[in-house]
C-alpha cells in the first residue's frame, strides 16, 4: 500500500521581499492618493521609435508595395513642383519683359491724349472769350 504524506512548499509560505502591505493600502476612496492616468504612461519614445517598432508588425511585401508607391509619388510630386516652377518663372519674366514697357507706352499715351484734351478746351474757351468780349462791347453801355 502507497503511503501519502503532504510536504509543505516553502517558497508560497515564505514572505515577500519589500513593504508589508496592508489592507488600508487597496482603499481606493480616498482622494489623496489617486493619481494622474497621464503619469503611469510616459515613455520616452519618439515618433520615429514607435514607426520602427512598427516595421515588425508589417509583412516584408506590403512594406515594399508601400515603399514603391512612397517613391513614386515623392518622384511625380518633386517633378510637379519643379515643372510648376520653371513655369512660373517664365511667365513672370515675360510678364515683366513685356508687359512693363507697354505699361509705360500706354501711360505716357494717356498723358498725351489727356494734354491734348486740355489743349482744345482751353482754345475753345479763348474763342468763347473772344467772340464774348466783342459782341459784349458793342451791346454794352453805361447807364450814368
Amino acid at each position: 500500500m502507497v503511503k501519502l504524506e503532504e510536504v509543505p512548499d516553502e517558497e508560497l509560505n515564505a514572505p515577500q521581499a519589500g513593504e508589508k502591505e496592508e489592507e488600508d493600502d487597496w482603499d481606493t476612496d480616498s482622494e489623496s492618493e489617486v493619481s494622474e492616468p497621464d503619469d503611469d504612461d510616459t515613455f520616452d519614445e519618439s515618433l520615429l521609435d514607435r514607426l520602427a517598432a512598427l516595421q515588425d508588425m508589417v509583412p516584408p511585401s506590403y512594406r515594399k508595395t508601400v515603399a514603391n508607391i512612397t517613391s513614386t509619388g515623392y518622384s511625380w510630386a518633386s517633378s510637379a513642383v519643379s515643372l510648376s516652377g520653371k513655369t512660373l518663372w517664365v511667365v513672370s519674366t515675360s510678364a515683366l519683359l513685356l508687359g512693363v514697357p507697354w505699361a509705360l507706352a500706354f501711360s505716357e499715351e494717356q498723358q498725351v491724349q489727356e494734354m491734348e484734351r486740355e489743349m482744345r478746351m482751353q482754345q475753345s474757351a479763348n474763342e468763347l472769350l473772344t467772340q464774348g468780349a466783342g459782341t459784349g462791347q458793342q451791346q454794352a453801355k453805361p447807364a450814368l
